[in-house]
């Protein structure tokens, strides 16, 4: 091994990465909340691959990236809605969406029309070609969603789910920054 530990970190994964940092944070700094770090840590690590899996396998072979989905997913099953509120459920910001909107505008996926409250707002909806796209589009991605949590039983997946609810929505108990 050389001086600056090259072999070291040559032969960490994921889960040893964890380990240092755990290890280096409480006795190189003190930082006491180690299994908060891990949590999240996971929970972005797996955000992150399931993301890039979706857009990778289903998503770019299509000429689609994952945002596109998001807004076409959300304006697909909720209906026409304002800019403002599909940036909302998207989890995009308001610019991202307007910006997006264009591109699936062009390619005839996507209406825009003016708002019905606001002349500076925009009404977004799927055209038929739209509402195919995602049918199919949809059709493949259930089944890449399955392969993911298949390693899951059905009290897993749900307790899962019911963590992650409790994660986000008790997140007002501090002052949490993010679009929603």
């Amino acid at each position: 091994m050389t001086a600056d530990g090259d072999d070291e970190r040559a032969e960490l994964d994921f889960w040893s990465f964890v380990e240092l940092a755990n290890s280096r944070l409480a006795g190189e700094f003190g930082f006491r909340h180690q299994l908060a770090t891990e949590v999240l840590l996971t929970l972005n690590r797996a955000s992150n691959i399931v993301t890039y899996d979706l857009e990778a396998s289903v998503h770019r072979p299509r000429g689609r990236s994952w945002s596109a989905f998001r807004l076409l997913f959300v304006t697909w099953l909720a209906g026409p809605m304002e800019a403002k509120k599909a940036a909302e459920l998207t989890g995009m910001s308001r610019a991202a969406v307007s910006n997006l909107s264009k591109s699936l505008v062009a390619d005839g996926l996507l209406d825009r029309a003016p708002g019905a409250h606001d002349g500076r707002s925009v009404l977004l909806s799927l055209t038929e070609a739209g509402r195919a796209e995602m049918v199919e589009t949809f059709r493949e991605q259930n089944e890449r969603e399955y392969e993911w949590t298949s390693v899951l039983t059905e009290a897993e997946q749900r307790i899962l789910v019911m963590l992650l609810d409790k994660l986000i929505t008790n997140r007002d108990q501090f002052d949490v920054r993010g679009r929603n």
